[in-house]
């Protein structure tokens, strides 16, 4: 099973890149059957949406081409996103505009959040409420918010906070174990089930 991990922070580096390198790494090294791909979307490579895209331009097509074919592949996503000022990054909204049910549709994705201090609650509610509608991305029920990042998830044990440190691991590995059943789950319906209709391109 391939899992994609989108490391949602235009800054390079960041504290969403440490989460998502974390998790690749808990994917390689205790999940014996799953390929992960980590995307950073740091520095933000991917231009800004524009009608072009839906035109087959050929720009945008040579430039997609490579990520089409990882999303398309991936039967599983993790969407790491930081909160800046009480919202997702634009780079991370971008990237839902630029690919579509045919990479993401049905497909299960684990949120998690990333908050320099107490927050991280308002990213999750933005994902789930404007993200996922025309690409029909299956986000699953749990979510994970990593409050006061610098202080967990770090190399050094000494530079963690040794409890909340030991909590979000422990969550998090749980939390993937879900998403991998989901994704499980979600490629058989996805084989059984007419889950692209022309009549009925877009979301409601």
């Amino acid at each position: 099973m391939k899992i994609s991990i989108i490391s949602g922070s235009h800054r390079n580096p960041s504290q969403s890149e440490k989460i998502g390198q974390y998790i690749e790494t808990i994917f390689k090294n205790e999940f014996s059957d799953i390929d992960p791909f980590l995307y950073l979307l740091a520095d933000n490579p991917l231009p800004l949406w524009d009608q072009s895209v839906w035109e087959s331009d050929e720009k945008w097509i040579e430039r997609l081409a490579p990520l089409k074919q990882q999303f398309s592949e991936s039967d599983a996503f993790v969407i790491i996103s930081p909160e800046w000022h009480g919202q997702v990054p634009s780079g991370l909204k971008n990237l839902f505009l630029l690919f579509n049910k045919f990479e993401f549709g049905h497909k299960p994705a684990f949120i998690v959040a990333v908050s320099s201090g107490s927050g991280g609650a308002y990213p999750v509610a933005e994902l789930r409420m404007s993200s996922y509608k025309n690409n029909r991305l299956c986000y699953i029920p749990e979510h994970l918010i990593v409050r006061d990042v610098e202080k967990v998830f770090n190399e050094k044990e000494e530079d963690n906070d040794q409890r909340s440190d030991s909590y979000y691991k422990e969550r998090l590995k749980w939390c993937l174990n879900i998403l991998v059943g989901y994704g499980k789950a979600l490629k058989t319906m996805r084989a059984e089930t007419e889950i692209h209709h022309d009549k009925f391109g877009n979301g409601m």
